[in-house]
């Protein structure tokens, strides 16, 4: 009940006609269904990836109260997370607080921000069931914190998980590279690791095992941390850890062909310089995981002191859980609005989402221009709708919704190291169009993250960030 005291006496001096009402059930705290004429709608928002985070800053707070649920209040500028573990940027240059991108849900009365996860969906009922996202190390006497909220609107863009392919030890061995917190763990284990290998009494062999780093998946996220690893073997390693400089290696596993949605031309120079670079290209499918090993299908044994997993996105339990329609691949099944069909007031962007069957398109890529542009074009449909005076549940049915959402893709950029990066402005494989690769590639791709980088305070540490790395080298501090 502190929570909810909280929440109630830090609004205490709020009209009560903007006053958000809540209510307790059997211990079980709710923010009640709003009323049309004295409450704003409510549109709740799960998740604060690139979807979830573009359509909070297009929202009109005029016209809705914003509810976003989601288990870290900030957003992960995933194009540059890769850099952030061997040190070319600081982590917090790669997250944007929530509150800075929307500061309605720290200003207004009746938008909130709630540590929490969505564990159920009530369509019927127009209410969600949420749990305080609180871990062990948190210690939080709230633990296990449980409530409900209606919903007007609501959004699903909770983004997908990792995909292990049911392969064993993966989630027990391998890190991925999809949170700030992972890249944090990468970088402590990389550290360590060369800190241990200089140890005295340390095998050859051991040497050789804590400083083989692998990397599994040979998409843009293994190929740029491949580069980023290779990059600071090259620039800081051999001048700082001179002792075991020799030892020290990056392998990359993939099942296909590095970087398949890429220009052949560009795959070939990517393989180039990554060879060139010092990573060694394995082509096989990993049959299973072990403490300091992993096992290919061809029996092949691969020792390792750090093991990342890139090898693409799926849906996660909640999503799997979801009664609702589905899109080929157990995404949540949307049609030409975004709407999830035959279900009122419910919406899905970004990885967790797809089109039905139905709506005759294919289900689009899980990349951040894909979800980002989904974000954009759901914030302006929501707008017209409550403009249309159809923003409470259950009063948009008739509403004019205006042209469907049609994306086209503005191309890739991947970096490879040694300030070499690629850049394919095809809108599709098989569609012709210009493909670059080398310095100006890699200053295009450099140029265009900085732009879309959400506020000018983290575009200035990502620019600094890259001016001090360039003169004085990474920072090697295990923190």
């Amino acid at each position: 009940m502190s929570f909810l005291r909280h929440l109630l006496r830090s609004r205490s001096n709020v009209s009560p006609i903007k006053q958000t009402r809540f209510f307790t059930t059997s211990g079980l705290s709710s923010l009640v269904p709003t009323e049309k004429g004295k409450d704003k709608p409510r549109v709740v928002v799960l998740g604060t990836g690139w979807a979830a985070c573009r359509l909070m800053k297009g929202i009109d707070t005029g016209l809705y109260d914003v509810v976003c649920v989601s288990p870290r209040n900030h957003m992960v500028f995933t194009p540059l997370l890769a850099s952030t573990c061997v040190g070319t940027l600081e982590f917090r240059s790669v997250a944007e607080p929530v509150s800075s991108i929307q500061p309605a849900i720290s200003r207004l009365p009746g938008s909130y921000f709630f540590l929490s996860r969505c564990t159920g969906v009530n369509t019927d009922t127009h209410m969600i069931e949420c749990e305080a996202a609180v871990t062990d190390e948190d210690r939080d006497p709230l633990k296990p914190w449980k409530f409900k909220i209606a919903y007007d609107k609501l959004v699903i863009a909770c983004g997908a998980e990792a995909s292990t392919f049911g392969i064993h030890g993966v989630k027990e061995h391998a890190i991925f590279l999809r949170e700030v917190h992972h890249a944090q763990e990468i970088r402590r284990k990389l550290l360590l690791n060369l800190m241990l290998s200089d140890m005295p009494g340390i095998s050859e062999e051991e040497k050789r095992r804590l400083l083989h780093c692998v990397v599994v998946g040979g998409g843009p996220t293994g190929v740029e941390f491949s580069g980023e690893l290779s990059d600071f073997i090259m620039n800081d390693v051999t001048k700082r850890y001179t002792h075991v400089k020799d030892y020290i290696h990056v392998t990359l596993i993939e099942a296909n062909e590095i970087l398949s949605s890429f220009d052949i031309r560009l795959r070939q120079y990517a393989v180039k310089q990554l060879t060139k670079s010092g990573v060694r290209l394995v082509r096989g499918v990993v049959k299973d995981v072990q403490g300091e090993k992993i096992i290919l299908n061809d029996g092949e044994e691969v020792p390792y002191g750090l093991l990342v997993w890139s090898t693409g996105v799926g849906p996660s339990s909640f999503i799997r859980s979801l009664e609702l329609p589905k899109s080929p691949g157990g995404r949540v099944g949307i049609d030409e609005w975004l709407r999830v069909p035959s279900v009122p007031d419910v919406f899905a962007i970004g990885d967790c989402s797809g089109f039905v069957e139905s709506t005759g398109k294919p289900v689009l890529p899980a990349l951040a221009q894909v979800a980002e542009r989904q974000g954009k074009y759901l914030a302006g449909l929501l707008n017209r709708i409550g403009k249309a005076d159809g923003g409470y549940a259950n009063t948009s049915v008739n509403i004019e919704l205006g042209e469907p959402f049609v994306y086209k893709h503005l191309g890739s950029m991947a970096t490879v190291g040694r300030y070499k990066a690629l850049v394919d402005l095809r809108q599709s494989k098989e569609t012709k169009g210009i493909s670059i690769a080398g310095f100006v590639s890699w200053f295009i791709w450099r140029s265009a993250y900085l732009t879309r980088v959400m506020s000018w305070r983290n575009r200035l540490y990502v620019a600094i960030n890259w001016l001090t790395t360039l003169l004085f080298g990474r920072d090697i501090s295990r923190i």
